[in-house]
């Protein structure tokens, strides 16, 4: 069961969205201490995002025949899995305050805008936007726990708003069609595949060019070389992505993310 469980809360996300706040809080130069309670507050609010994603998804992935969700398949008692979400969130929303009240306030907003999109609003046309605003208010978090509580630069959180919403158009692109035939009507199923994978490359391209060019003072080389880069990896994945059942596309736009998300982790929080 304890691997079932944790195979339920979509670990790769939480993992990865942990992994950047880990970057972020090293760029902010935070004492250990603290850092360290962060990253544990992020880490847990991600566990109660995840297991309440499954959840609600369960009776959905039990009539599209998705046999690797551990709840729908019964691997896990959804009371079990219930208890989790309610633990994880009252951890994570404790583990928040040591930040100050200012930063406590941006992940628990976070936190109840991906819980909205667990809980509807990713059948409907909005769904995008929780994925802006919990990603926008990552880097909110991690400054606003710094002496004075600053906010972040507005290029730091367009750039991360870009990013989470690319994450949304990428992460339901395989599971259109399945979401589609079990009621699941968000944006991405609303546009259609290619108009999807269009706004997604177009997002994460955008965010390469926020974060590279976005900070003070002449860009890093790393910076530099990302937008060509992103840019060229995207034409190659439109150009294979015409054949038949051909997953080329998608994995551009996931190649390009990952570019992004190495320059976030580059780039750190930086105050104005």
């Amino acid at each position: 069961m304890t691997w079932a469980l944790a195979r339920a809360c979509h670990p790769l996300p939480v993992l990865a969205v942990t992994a950047i706040t880990a970057g972020l809080v090293i760029g902010a130069e935070r004492p250990f201490g603290a850092s360290l309670t962060v990253v544990a507050a992020v880490f847990a609010g991600q566990l109660s995002v995840g297991w309440l994603n499954d959840l609600v998804d369960a009776p959905r992935d039990a009539m599209a025949g998705r046999s690797g969700k551990p709840v729908a398949a019964g691997e896990v008692a959804p009371a079990v899995v219930r208890v989790g979400v309610i633990a994880a969130a009252a951890l994570a929303l404790l583990l928040s305050l040591p930040s100050g009240l200012a930063a406590a306030g941006a992940h628990t907003a976070a936190l109840v805008s991906a819980w909205a999109y667990d809980l509807g609003v990713k059948a409907t046309a909005f769904s995008v936007l929780p994925y802006a605003v919990s990603f926008a208010l990552l880097p909110a978090f991690v400054s606003m726990g710094l002496p004075g509580s600053p906010l972040p630069p507005p290029w730091l959180l367009a750039g991360a708003a870009c990013l989470g919403s690319a994450a949304h158009f990428v992460n339901v692109l395989p599971d259109l069609d399945d979401d589609a035939a079990t009621g699941v009507r968000g944006l991405p199923h609303r546009l259609g595949p290619r108009v999807s994978w269009a706004v997604a490359a177009a997002l994460v391209l955008g965010a390469s060019a926020l974060l590279a060019f976005g900070p003070p003072g002449p860009p890093a080389p790393a910076g530099l070389a990302a937008v060509p880069l992103a840019a060229a990896v995207l034409a190659v994945g439109a150009l294979l992505g015409r054949r038949p059942r051909s997953r080329a596309a998608f994995r551009a736009v996931i190649a390009v993310a990952l570019v992004d998300v190495a320059l976030l982790l580059q780039t750190g929080v930086s105050t104005p």
